[in-house]
């Protein structure tokens, strides 16, 4: 939809400042328009900060959330999808992009603590998706963050790469993943 800012402009200065505040505290009323209000005008250096510390809650949630599902495998892939939808509206108020590769090393730690035998079973979906979790990461910590926070994820991040290449070998998602990250 077009939007005439001048037209926007003559709108807006026919209401008084309390009308003007008024809209501001309604329109705030909603989670995305507070968001946006609290980054790029209220708070700009914590708000990004306060934003991630409410990301890390609602993931600790999710973790406590009990999934139904047949196997560990299909819980774990429902948690992995609730996980992947928080990450995703909060990338999408935030464009600092170290905060999502925290946010995903936070989900990825927990799930690659499992142990070996959770990888590699009969239901190929658990490792599919985080193989495209793992593929994800490295994407952003090659191309959309400085080179320097590399080092700060490279062992994790090649101890996770070799537990896929030995347990989800045959997943050719996985096939496609490199064998480890070097700076």
């Amino acid at each position: 939809m077009f939007r005439d800012k001048k037209l926007l402009k003559a709108g807006l200065s026919q209401f008084s400042r309390k009308e003007l505040e008024d809209m501001v505290i309604k329109l705030a009323g909603k989670r995305h328009n507070f968001e946006f209000l609290l980054i790029n005008y209220f708070d700009r250096e914590g708000g990004e900060q306060w934003l991630f510390g409410e990301a890390l809650d609602g993931l600790e949630r999710i973790f406590e959330k009990e999934y139904k599902g047949r196997s560990i495998q299909h819980r774990e892939v429902k948690r992995l999808n609730a996980s992947a939808k928080l990450i995703k509206d909060f990338a999408a108020e935030v464009k600092n992009k170290k905060y999502e590769a925290d946010l995903m090393m936070h989900v990825l730690r927990r799930e690659f603590a499992f142990p070996d035998e959770m990888f590699g079973a009969g239901f190929s979906l658990f490792d599919y998706k985080l193989a495209l979790w793992v593929k994800r990461l490295l994407q952003i910590l090659t191309e959309k963050i400085h080179p320097d926070y590399l080092v700060d994820y490279q062992d994790e991040v090649n101890r996770m790469l070799r537990k896929l290449h030995r347990r989800s070998h045959r997943i050719n998602t996985v096939k496609l993943l490199p064998e480890e990250i070097l700076l």
